[in-house]
C-alpha cells in the first residue's frame, strides 16, 4: 500500500475504480483496501429490469419479419420516368412559366395534391435502437454511478475489451451486445477464467461476431455436397487473444484442428425449433473424429471435445504469463514490472484461474500503489470518471457522441483484438482536444455554485498538485475552474 491512507484511497479511485463520486473522496471510506476487497467480494452488480439475449433475439427475429411483410404489401414504387423535355420553351404558357420558376401556382398545387404519402415500410419500433439506449442508461447512469470506488466496473470493461466484440458486425451483435457483457462478461469477472471463457465462446454474440455459426466442418453430415466451410475466426482469436497470446507456441495446424473441435458451436434461430437465442450444438454441422491439438489428441464426443481443449488452453502456462501480463498493462504501467506479472501468473497457476484471488494479488502488489500516475484514462473511463465527479445524468445518445468524439465508440473496436490500452493510444493531441470538449459541456451543465477550489481538493485529494491548485485558483469562472480540474493531469491519468 502508499505512505498514508488518504492517498492510499485516492489512488484506489484513480487506478483501480472510476473516480471520486459527487460527493468526493471521502465518501467512499477510509480504507483502500478494504473497500477493494469488498468490491471483489461483492463481484459486479446485476444490470435490473433488462432483456436476455433470447428474448431480444426474438425481437429481433420478429422486427424483420415485420419488416419484410411491411414491404411486401407496400413494395417500393417503381422510379418517374423523367419529364419530357419540350422542344421550343414558347411551348408553354406564361402562366406555366412562372410555376416552374416559382414552384408555387395551380399547376404545382395540383400536383402535389394528387401525389398519395410514400407508405411506410419499416415499423415505428425499432428494438435494436431501443435496446441499446435502455443498455446505455443502466451502465452509466446506473451502476458506473453508484459503485463506490469502481474496481468491479473497471474489471467489467476491462475483460469486456479483452474479450471484444462489435455491435457494428450484424443487427444481431447490435441488440445482443449489452446482453453479452451483461451475462457472458460481468457475473464471471471475480471467478474462474474458465467459467468466463466457457461464457464468451458460447454467447450469441461471439459467436455471431467471429462467424462461428458459419463453420461447417469438411466431413460433416451438413456438408455432403462439399459447398460449405470451415471458419477459423473462433479457433484463432480464442488462442491468439482470449487464452494463450501471440508466440505461444501453437501452429496454424493447431488453429485449423481447434476449428474443427468446435464446428457446431452455434445458437438457434429457428422459434419453430425451441427458444431462440440460446447456445445449441449442431451435430450434423460437427467434424466427427478426433483432433490433436498442441501434441495432445482430443477424442471426446460432440460438445465435450471443445470444453476439453477449451480446458486445456485456459490451464497452459502461457494463458497465465498472458492474462496477468494485460492485467498489469491496464492498471499500474505500459512496460508492467516483471516480477508483478511472474507473481501474478504464479497466483494464476495456482489457483487454477481463480480470478477473484488474482485480483486480490494485484491490489495488494506493492508496485500498484506507487503515487507515479503512469496510465492515461481511456475516454470510456474519463467520461465515466467525469460523470461521477459532477453526478449529471446524461442522455444516452450524448453518452455515445462523447465517446465517438474521444475516439473510443461505445462496443466499437476496429477489431477482436479490442481497443489499445497503452498512454500512446490515447494522449494524441487529437483526442485531447476531443476531450475539452466535453469538458466544457459538462462543466456548464454542472452545479454553477460549485467552486473548484475545494472541489478540486476533496475529488483529487493527496494526488493534487500544486501547479494543478495554482492553476485552478488563477480562473476567472466556476465553470472555467472545473474545466481544469477535469483537465488536469491528476484527474486524466491514474
Amino acid at each position: 500500500m502508499a505512505q498514508s491512507p488518504d492517498l492510499d484511497m485516492a489512488l484506489a479511485l484513480s487506478r483501480f475504480g472510476l473516480g471520486a463520486g459527487v460527493d468526493g473522496i471521502a465518501a467512499a471510506g477510509s480504507d483502500a483496501h478494504d473497500g477493494l476487497m469488498a468490491e471483489i467480494d461483492a463481484g459486479a452488480p446485476v444490470l435490473p429490469n433488462l432483456k436476455a439475449t433470447p428474448d431480444l433475439i426474438g425481437d429481433l427475429i420478429a422486427y424483420q419479419q415485420e419488416i419484410r411483410q411491411m414491404r411486401q404489401a407496400n413494395p417500393a414504387p417503381a422510379p418517374m420516368p423523367a419529364p419530357a423535355q419540350p422542344a421550343q420553351t414558347d411551348a408553354l404558357s406564361p402562366q406555366m412559366m412562372q410555376n416552374m420558376q416559382d414552384g408555387m401556382g395551380s399547376t404545382a398545387n395540383t400536383a402535389n395534391a394528387a401525389s398519395p404519402r410514400p407508405a411506410k415500410n419499416k415499423p415505428d419500433f425499432n428494438p435494436v435502437r431501443d435496446t441499446d439506449l435502455q443498455e446505455i442508461d443502466a451502465r452509466y447512469n446506473g451502476s458506473v454511478k453508484a459503485a463506490r470506488i469502481g474496481f468491479n466496473e473497471r474489471m467489467v470493461m476491462f475483460w469486456m475489451n479483452h474479450f471484444a466484440v462489435s455491435l457494428k458486425k450484424s443487427q444481431l451483435c447490435a441488440i445482443t451486445t449489452g446482453a453479452y457483457e451483461r451475462e457472458a462478461i460481468r457475473p464471471h469477472i471475480f471467478g474462474t477464467f474458465y467459467d468466463l471463457v466457457s461464457a464468451v465462446e458460447t454467447h450469441p454474440c461471439m459467436l455471431e461476431y467471429l462467424d462461428n455459426q458459419q463453420s461447417i466442418g469438411p466431413n460433416s453430415q451438413a456438408n455432403r455436397n462439399g459447398k460449405r466451410g470451415l471458419n477459423e475466426n473462433l479457433a484463432r482469436e480464442i488462442m491468439e487473444l482470449h487464452t494463450l497470446g501471440v508466440g505461444s507456441g501453437y501452429t496454424q495446424a493447431d488453429v485449423t484442428a481447434f476449428a474443427k473441435v468446435i464446428t457446431g458451436w452455434t445458437f438457434n434461430r429457428q422459434p419453430q425449433r425451441g427458444p431462440v437465442g440460446e447456445f445449441i450444438f449442431h451435430r450434423q454441422a460437427h467434424e466427427p473424429g478426433a483432433q490433436t491439438i498442441m501434441g495432445r489428441r482430443y477424442a471426446q464426443d460432440g460438445v465435450e471435445q471443445g470444453q476439453a481443449v477449451l480446458r486445456d488452453l485456459v490451464r497452459h502456462p502461457a494463458t497465465a504469463t498472458h492474462i496477468a501480463t494485460k492485467l498489469a498493462r491496464h492498471f499500474v504501467a505500459d512496460d508492467p514490472p516483471p516480477a508483478l506479472v511472474a507473481r501474478l501468473a504464479q497466483r494464476f497457476r495456482d489457483t487454477d484461474g481463480d480470478l477473484g484471488e488474482v485480483s486480490k494479488a494485484l491490489i495488494t502488489a506493492p508496485e500498484a500503489w506507487t503515487p507515479t500516475l503512469a496510465k492515461m484514462r481511456s475516454p470510456d473511463e474519463y467520461l465515466c470518471a467525469l460523470i461521477r465527479a459532477t453526478g449529471v445524468t446524461l442522455k444516452p445518445y450524448a453518452i455515445t457522441s462523447s465517446l465517438n468524439n474521444m475516439g473510443q465508440a461505445l462496443w466499437q473496436p476496429s477489431g477482436p483484438n479490442g481497443y489499445p490500452d497503452t498512454v500512446a493510444a490515447w494522449a494524441s493531441p487529437e483526442g485531447l482536444a476531443a476531450r475539452m470538449e466535453v469538458v466544457s459541456a459538462l462543466a456548464h451543465r454542472a452545479d454553477p455554485s460549485v467552486d473548484p477550489r475545494p472541489f478540486a481538493e476533496s475529488h483529487l485529494g493527496a494526488l493534487l498538485s500544486d501547479h494543478t491548485r495554482d492553476a485552478i485558483a488563477r480562473a476567472e469562472t466556476y465553470p472555467q475552474g472545473l474545466s481544469l480540474v477535469f483537465l488536469s493531469p491528476e484527474f486524466m491519468r491514474r
